[in-house]
């Protein structure tokens, strides 16, 4: 799997998801995520992970933010960012509903970040990967 050099903006986004992850609702899990991602036009939007009672009505951070690029006219996602702040060992990548979310609306890179540090990948090298992956894979 080939990295992509990051850049000022991708530094913004990563930012952007590891401060909104403060803002999740995770009593069940305690497992709090942010995403940040900019669309086609220019414009960034945030999202929190937001969890139930009710597991399976859990909505993932990477997918509210997509729902409000979407909802706000939006129809390309080029960068989208996520980062797991309760995350300890691993990285977390985005699930593989919010993957196929994703792969609907064009995204094109994804930023995983992990403790301050990001790394960012093409989509299509992150689409097949688990959940978790080692950062020195």
């Amino acid at each position: 799997m080939k990295l992509i050099k990051m850049s000022e903006l991708d530094d913004k986004l990563a930012n952007l998801a590891e401060e909104t992850a403060k803002s999740a609702y995770a009593p069940y899990s305690n497992f709090r995520v942010g995403a940040a991602l900019i669309t086609d036009s220019g414009n960034i939007y945030t999202g929190c992970n937001i969890e139930n009672a009710s597991y399976p009505a859990t909505v993932c951070a990477e997918d509210v933010a997509v729902f409000k690029a979407i909802s706000e006219g939006e129809n390309k996602i080029n960068i989208l960012a996520v980062a797991c702040i309760d995350s300890d060992e691993q990285p977390i990548f985005p699930c593989g509903v919010s993957r196929q979310r994703m792969s609907e609306f064009g995204t094109e890179e994804v930023i995983v970040v992990h403790k301050g540090n990001y790394k960012k990948y093409k989509f299509e090298d992150v689409l097949p990967f688990d959940n978790k992956i080692k950062f020195s894979d």
